[in-house]
């Protein structure tokens, strides 16, 4: 699982039946001080997060495709929660 921050969302005309009425975010990796580290991934939106919102992100295939419960869908990072407090232990 990964820590991010949404800081964009991406829209398309032509892509696959999958991506059909479903959200593409822009999620800054977060270190493990929470500060942003320049490198991204997109993921699918499965939880209405907005911009600027710190995220959960599940970044492995199978693990994404079994939260949509679809094992032909073509993905590999889902959002899968929004984070409202993060402290290191």
């Amino acid at each position: 699982m990964i820590l991010g921050k949404v800081c964009g969302q991406i829209y398309s005309t032509i892509n696959h039946p999958f991506y059909d009425a479903k959200r593409l975010l822009v999620i800054d990796k977060l270190s493990a001080e929470g500060k942003p580290t320049g490198d991204y991934l997109i993921a699918i939106d499965s939880v209405g997060a907005g911009f600027d919102e710190t995220v959960l992100v599940i970044d492995e295939g199978n693990s994404a495709r079994q939260v949509v419960n679809d094992p032909a869908a073509p993905l590999r990072s889902i959002v899968v929660g929004i984070v409202d407090d993060a402290r290191l232990a």
